[in-house]
């Protein structure tokens, strides 16, 4: 029997929990897959399926077999990708997550580049803040910020995460009060609420000086969306930390002010890069790299790298 059809067919049935869904999905008979199983079953002299009249479930061989069985399957695609993009140059899909803020701020034009560069590829960009489990959604690539030092993830450098206290010049001049370690509780603050990010204070250091900052208590914008915190700081309602991949092209363009510029400002849990990560257990395939130079040249051309 045809050994690598009968482990799809094991990974399509283990999916579904259904010889009869598997059948119809790949086209086969149920007593094709039925075959097919008892095959793997025989050769690996352990039951992979506890089988009942009603349902299957998978025994601890055959979750243990199932996850090979997917790695073995995902490679020899990843291989065949490789082998027609030797011969035919960069094609297929690629499909990426990323944070929200990202998606305006530079990867939409990251992806027009990229496509333009690159007509072959199809891109899949899905935005959201919630953390995506690389190693079980099905994403090539995403882009965080962070630390590189990820449990079964390789992660590459492509850009700088440092923080900026902006303002737009509006509110410095409506509020009429410089911006100083010492003034920071008499003006107006939007503020980013985030799981990861401390509530007591924050960190900025000057000429080897650390100092830590306490986070205002009252401001008059609160959110876990930044884009709606961004959009009223353009519009003049107060303070706020921002990215500097972020608030580059408003600064550049004067509808933000820098304030407190000789102050580094801690990116605390966020990290100070923006990173590719893809999973370890999975050779990045030449679209995959395409995408990271891609990225990584963009950024360093404004200044982000």
């Amino acid at each position: 029997m045809d050994k690598l059809g009968a482990l799809k067919m094991f990974v399509v049935t283990a999916q579904l929990g259904s010889f009869s869904r598997a059948a119809e999905q790949l086209g086969k008979t149920p007593s094709a897959l039925t075959k097919a199983v008892n095959h793997l079953e025989a050769e690996l002299g352990a039951r992979l399926f506890e089988r009942s009249t009603r349902r299957i479930l998978l025994t601890e061989s055959g979750r243990l077999y199932l996850e090979t069985a997917r790695q073995v399957l995902q490679r020899l695609e990843e291989a065949g990708e490789e082998i027609e993009q030797l011969q035919h140059g960069l094609r297929g899909n690629l499909k990426i997550t990323a944070p929200l803020a990202y998606g305006q701020a530079f990867l939409d034009q990251v992806c027009g580049g990229f496509l333009e560069q690159y007509p072959q590829i199809n891109l899949q960009v899905d935005l959201c803040d919630e953390f995506v489990n690389l190693l079980e959604s099905g994403y090539d690539l995403a882009l965080r910020e962070g630390h590189d030092d990820l449990p079964g993830l390789i992660a590459r450098v492509v850009g700088s995460n440092r923080l900026a206290l902006c303002a737009s010049p509006e509110y410095l001049a409506r509020k009429g009060l410089p911006v100083t370690p010492d003034t920071l509780d008499d003006h107006e603050w939007l503020l980013y609420r985030h799981p990861l990010l401390s509530r007591e204070f924050w960190w900025a250091e000057r000429d080897g000086q650390r100092l830590s900052l306490a986070q205002p208590q009252s401001p008059r914008l609160r959110s876990d969306n930044y884009d709606l915190l961004l959009a009223n700081a353009l519009a003049g309602r107060g303070l706020l930390h921002t990215p500097l991949w972020s608030a580059a092209a408003y600064i550049a363009d004067g509808r933000l002010v820098r304030v407190m510029a000789d102050y580094d400002i801690d990116p605390d849990s966020f990290g100070s890069y923006i990173l590719a990560v893809y999973p370890s257990h999975r050779r990045a395939t030449a679209k995959v790299l395409a995408f990271i130079d891609y990225i990584a040249g963009f950024l360093a051309s404004r200044g982000l790298s």
